[in-house]
C-alpha cells in the first residue's frame, strides 16, 4: 500500500510499504478515507524529536472497516469509524478512569500512552496510508453514521476537536468566563471554539500569523498579535482587570518570542501573567523530555525556566498532558450530528495522499490556505 514515510528532517515521501495484517483477535483493519496532518507531526517532520527515518506518520484517522479479528464484538466489516489518536486497551486502571492517553499496557513498561504513527508512543504504524491496523478495536473505534456526510467534521474527532475541548477542561472553563488561548493553529482554534461552545463571554487568541488570526476573528474571538507587544499586557489592558479567568497553551515547546527567537517556556510564562489570581491554565501544547534541536542544553532535556514562583504566588492551577480523546469523541460526534458543532471550519485543503510532501512543506511554513490539511488516500 501507499503511505507517508518520514525520511529525515523536512522530508517525507509517499512510498510502498507492507499492507497491515490482523495480528491479534482484537484487531481490525480500516481502509482510510480521511487522515489529517497535525501540528504535532511537524515536530517530527522538522527533526525536533527522536523519530527515526522509516516511521509512517498519521494519528488523525477515519475510514471504513475492511477486516475484523475473531475476538471483536462491536465492530463489523463495512462500519464507518473514526479513531481517537490514543491507542489504548480499555481495561487498565487509567483506561477505566477515562484516561486513555495514559494507557498502561500499550507501550513499554514504565511509560504510559500510545498513538498511531508517533515517536515514543509504541509500535503502532500511522494512518497517512491506504490502510491502518487498529488494535483493541472494540475500544478504539468510534462508530459513525454510514455514508459520507460530515466527513471533514468527523475527521476532526480523531485529535484536534477533543484536544481543544480537553484544554478547556484542564483549564476549568465555565460559562460566562474569559479565556485566552495562545496559538491559533488548529488545536488553538479548536480550544477557542470549545470555549465558545461552553459559553465563555470573551475569548482572546494569541498568534502572529495573520491568516490564523483572521480565522480566530471569524470564529468570534478577539485576535492578539504578539508582534504588536507583550500579549499578556495587551489582554489585561482589554479586560481592564487582573487578567482572564482561564488560559490555554496550544503552542508547546517550539514557542517563539516577539524577536523570533525560540524560547521554549515563553508561552507558559505569558499565561501566568495573563491569567488572574486563582485562575486555571490548560496546557495541551506539546512538551517533550528530549529535543535534539533545542536552543540550549537544558531545553534539550525538557528542563525549562518556568516562573514557578509567580505561578505559586498567584494561586493558579495547571492541568497538562495529551488529551484523552476517547473520553470526548462520542459526545462531540453527537454535537456534530445534531448540527450544534462544525469543527471543519479549520479545514483548508483536501488533497490526495500523493500530495503529502508538498502539503507538509506548506503547512510547516504556515502558508495561507494550509491551516488544516486532510489527505484522502482514495483520491
Amino acid at each position: 500500500m501507499k503511505a507517508v514515510v518520514y525520511k529525515g528532517p523536512y522530508e517525507v515521501a509517499v512510498e510502498d510499504v507492507e499492507d497491515p495484517v490482523i495480528q491479534a483477535p482484537s484487531d481490525v483493519i480500516v481502509r482510510i478515507t480521511s487522515t489529517a496532518i497535525c501540528g504535532s507531526d511537524l515536530h517530527m517532520y522538522e527533526g525536533r524529536t527522536d523519530a527515526e527515518p522509516g516511521i509512517t506518520f498519521g494519528h488523525e484517522n477515519m475510514g471504513i472497516v475492511e477486516e475484523v479479528g475473531s475476538g471483536v464484538s462491536s465492530v463489523s466489516q463495512g462500519d464507518r469509524v473514526v479513531l481517537p489518536f490514543n491507542v489504548a486497551c480499555g481495561f487498565c486502571d487509567n483506561c477505566r478512569a477515562g484516561k486513555s492517553a495514559f494507557c498502561l499496557t500499550v507501550n513499554d513498561p514504565g511509560t504510559a500512552g500510545g498513538a498511531y504513527g508517533y515517536v515514543g508512543m509504541g509500535p503502532y504504524s500511522g494512518g497517512q496510508a491506504e490502510y491502518l491496523l487498529v488494535p483493541f478495536a472494540d475500544y478504539n473505534c468510534v462508530q459513525l453514521p454510514q455514508g459520507d456526510e460530515h466527513e471533514k467534521d468527523f475527521a476532526m474527532l480523531a485529535d484536534i476537536f477533543p484536544t481543544g475541548y480537553h484544554a478547556t477542561e484542564l483549564a476549568g472553563v465555565k460559562p460566562g468566563e474569559t479565556v485566552a488561548v495562545y496559538g491559533a493553529g488548529p488545536v488553538g482554534l479548536m480550544a477557542a471554539y470549545s470555549a465558545q461552545l461552553k459559553g465563555a463571554s470573551r475569548i482572546f487568541v494569541v498568534d502572529h500569523v495573520q491568516n490564523r488570526l483572521d480565522l480566530a476573528k471569524e470564529l468570534g474571538a478577539e485576535p492578539i498579535n504578539f508582534d504588536d507587544g507583550d500579549p499578556a499586557e495587551q489582554i489585561v489592558d482589554k479586560i481592564e482587570g487582573y487578567g482572564v479567568d482561564r488560559g490555554i497553551d496550544a503552542v508547546g515547546y517550539q514557542a517563539t518570542a516577539r524577536s523570533g527567537e525560540e524560547q521554549p517556556a515563553v508561552v507558559l510564562n505569558q499565561l501566568v501573567d495573563t491569567v488572574r489570581h486563582t485562575g486555571g491554565l490548560g496546557v495541551v501544547g506539546l512538551y517533550l523530555p528530549s529535543d535534539p534541536g533545542a536552543p540550549d542544553e537544558h531545553s534539550a532535556k525538557g528542563e525549562l525556566l518556568f516562573r514557578i514562583g509567580r505561578f505559586f504566588e498567584k494561586g493558579q492551577t495547571m492541568g497538562t498532558g495529551q488529551a484523552d480523546a476517547k473520553q470526548y469523541a462520542h459526545k462531540l460526534r453527537d454535537l456534530i450530528i445534531a448540527g450544534r458543532a462544525k469543527p471543519s471550519f479549520v479545514v483548508s485543503q483536501e488533497l490526495p495522499l500523493a500530495d503529502a510532501p508538498e502539503a507538509y512543506e506548506k503547512f510547516d511554513n504556515r502558508e495561507p490556505g494550509y491551516s488544516k490539511v486532510i489527505l484522502q488516500p482514495n483520491r
